[in-house]
């Protein structure tokens, strides 16, 4: 599964959009995300680990390493 159906699925879950999350992103980054250029990142795999944590935050979840069973 890719970036974008992964979030676009766990936003889905927890009631919020995309343009939610682009939102929080601008609120919380402090510059500027719409739902194209969040989508864009997400579709090329070009997002940070820093959004990618503070989308975790958004979603009330958080990113976990953990080793291979």
């Amino acid at each position: 599964m890719n970036a974008i159906n992964e979030v676009k699925m766990l936003a889905a879950k927890k009631g919020l959009t995309l343009t939610y999350l682009a939102k929080y992103l601008s609120e919380n980054m402090g510059k500027d995300y719409s739902l194209d250029n969040l989508s864009k990142k997400l579709r090329k795999n070009t997002i940070r680990y820093s959004e990618m944590k503070l989308i975790a935050n958004a979603l009330d979840m958080e990113l976990v390493f953990r080793d291979k069973i």
